[in-house]
């Protein structure tokens, strides 16, 4: 395993997020992984309302998910995300959604910390990655080092 941080966020599974058979439905979990990334980056001291409001955008041009257990109402999920390369155009992210027990909960009054262990705790559930590009707000491609190198140092640290 990889010695990059996982910066955890905790949250639990709503009925609305559940189909008929009582499971969280697929694509909660792409939901799940922005959750992640976008408290990753408010956690680094960005909000993606702020990097937007500088004229940088980050949509994602690939998803994958591997789905091993399913989740329930009323779990209590950590999502594990973290950054697994980063150059000045493109960033990748990977998750991990584990359920957890109360035991596992952040114990500071945040629901979001970085975990210093190497393994995340709980039951894994799905892993996942993104893949983003840095773009304008014309859609042309940007450069992060140029645009905000304040946040590209930052990221390029959790690499």
């Amino acid at each position: 395993m990889s010695k990059q941080s996982w910066f955890q966020h905790q949250l639990r599974v709503r009925f609305e997020e559940t189909d008929q058979m009582g499971v969280v439905y697929h694509a909660n979990y792409l939901t799940w992984f922005e959750i992640g990334r976008t408290e990753f980056i408010r956690e680094l001291g960005f909000s993606y309302r702020s990097i937007e409001e500088n004229g940088l955008l980050l949509p994602v041009v690939e998803a994958e998910a591997k789905f091993r257990r399913p989740a329930r109402y009323d779990d209590l999920i950590c999502v594990y995300t973290r950054v697994t390369n980063a150059s000045s155009v493109r960033i990748d992210f990977t998750y991990e959604v584990r359920r957890v027990t109360e035991d596992h909960l952040v114990t500071s009054s945040a629901s979001f910390q970085k975990e210093t262990d190497l393994e995340p705790k709980g039951e894994l559930l799905v892993t996942g990655t993104t893949r983003h590009v840095w773009v304008n707000p014309s859609w042309k491609p940007a450069r992060i080092d140029k645009e905000a190198p304040q946040l590209w140092q930052l990221l390029k640290q959790e690499s």
